[in-house]
């Protein structure tokens, strides 16, 4: 109950209504102190009444009319002569006067605070306006402990006054808060938790219907997240469903490819010159059918195994790449170089390094061959105080926009012709497998640049 949102209002709605009802005590106890006190002035002066009658006065009566007051001692001021109206026995000392004449807010405040904290009895004298315009000034002596005793018995009204109003408003605010937010908050979660069970199911999705303005916009934000993720979700299980069945394909062709290179090897040997001009057309689809193949059953497993980091020298990996492509162009066409100090160490898995700095050479260079132009293609590295840096620059057509926008999505960012786009997918999840990124740092007329950040922390 504590820990719920109606609750915790409930509290303090409760907390700030007594504050508030605090803030009310002083002043309304310093407000009963002064009605007090100016009823004592008033009762003195019509004890005195009977005195103007009779100059005379038995002093049985003196003192019953002393009692009926409260008070000590009358004098009042008329004329500009003052004289003791009504006396009897003060028994002590004045220990203090007050003045209601000239008594303003903050100085009732202070003096009914200090009444309160002041339980020992003392007489006190009083000085006020007479009423009636009977005079120019009454005063009285009295006692100061009825006058507490009485402003206890107010405030402690006072304060069971303002628990009972504090428990009724806090009990009215609860019930309203908890018709007016809690209750469609709860109903949102209920929504969320009935999604969550099975997003895929559009029935499910929130449909808004909160009249506070806050909860409503919630409400169509949160009918916005679930219907995306559901026409995502639809859209991944598709994709995954046509994914399984595309690595099966890939993988039975992959093996009748494989077997047609074999006969294509025996086709370029024939004397015929027409198969001669045709051959390496063949030759050459066949094996982007099979680069196809293999590149679409990798990124068809489950996920990339973890790295398995090694100490390794990286500019022997990147001639190692380097000399595997040479194989694969002819060096008047594309020219292959390599900017990397030969002592370079980093840490890594040698083994997907390679086929990150492969799949990207590979691509420039498909990039470069299929402009028919000459080109160069560049792989360098250096390292800093905290990670690794590799580019791999060309001076190919440089990519379209499509391809950048798409970069780095499977079957979206493909560049070349009968391309799937994995290549790149596959270098990015290998990438950030280590921890580093992967980023297309310029790409025009002059060529592309591809930069590796691998940061050395715990693998450095």
């Amino acid at each position: 109950m504590l820990n719920s949102l109606s609750g915790r209002f409930l509290i303090l709605t409760t907390v700030f209504v007594m504050l508030a009802e605090v803030l009310i005590f002083v002043p309304s106890v310093a407000r009963f102190r002064a009605d007090y006190l100016t009823d004592r002035l008033e009762r003195a002066q019509i004890a005195s009444l009977a005195l103007l009658a009779d100059d005379m006065l038995d002093p049985d009566l003196e003192r019953e009319l002393l009692a009926n007051a409260g008070v000590y001692n009358v004098a009042l001021q008329r004329n500009a002569t003052r004289e003791l109206m009504l006396s009897s026995e003060v028994p002590g000392p004045v220990a203090e006067s007050f003045d209601l004449r000239e008594a303003g807010p903050v100085t009732l405040m202070h003096d009914a605070l200090v009444r309160l904290a002041s339980p020992e009895p003392e007489v006190i004298r009083v000085l006020g306006y007479p009423s009636q315009q009977a005079g120019q000034l009454i005063e009285i002596t009295m006692e100061a402990g009825p006058l507490r005793s009485a402003m206890l018995d107010y405030g402690v009204r006072i304060l069971l006054l303002s628990a009972v109003i504090s428990v009724i408003t806090a009990l009215l605010l609860f019930l309203a808060v908890r018709r007016l937010l809690v209750r469609p908050i709860k109903g949102v979660v209920g929504h969320m938790i009935r999604f969550a069970e099975a997003p895929e199911d559009a029935r499910r999705i929130i449909k808004p219907s909160a009249s506070v303005k806050e909860l409503r916009e919630a409400e169509e934000a949160l009918q916005s997240l679930q219907t995306q993720l559901a026409a995502s979700l639809r859209q991944k299980e598709r994709l995954a469903q046509l994914g399984g069945a595309v690595a099966r394909v890939s993988h039975d062709l992959r093996n009748i490819l494989t077997s047609a290179q074999l006969f294509t090897d025996r086709i370029e040997m024939s004397e015929d010159p027409s198969v001669k001009r045709m051959a390496p057309k063949l030759v050459g689809s066949i094996t982007r059918a099979v680069s196809l193949c293999e590149n679409t059953l990798a990124f068809g497993r489950a996920e990339e195994p973890a790295p398995v980091l090694t100490q390794f020298n990286l500019a022997e990996l990147v001639n190692e790449v380097l000399e595997a492509e040479r194989l694969a162009i002819d060096e008047h066409d594309v020219s292959l170089s390599e900017d990397i100090p030969a002592t370079m160490q980093m840490r890594g898995d040698p083994e997907q390094i390679y086929r990150v700095i492969g799949n990207l050479v590979r691509n420039a260079r498909q990039a470069i061959t299929g402009t028919g132009r000459p080109g160069e293609i560049s792989v360098a590295a250096w390292a800093d105080d905290t990670e690794w840096v590799i580019e791999v620059t060309d001076t190919g057509p440089g990519l379209p926009p499509k391809a950048r926008e798409h970069l780095f999505q499977p079957f979206q960012g493909g560049v070349r012709k009968g391309g799937a786009g994995l290549g790149l997918a596959i270098v990015a999840e290998l990438v950030r497998n280590h921890g580093g990124t992967l980023q297309l740092a310029r790409s025009d007329e002059s060529g592309t640049c591809f930069e590796i950040r691998l940061p050395m922390g715990e693998m450095g």
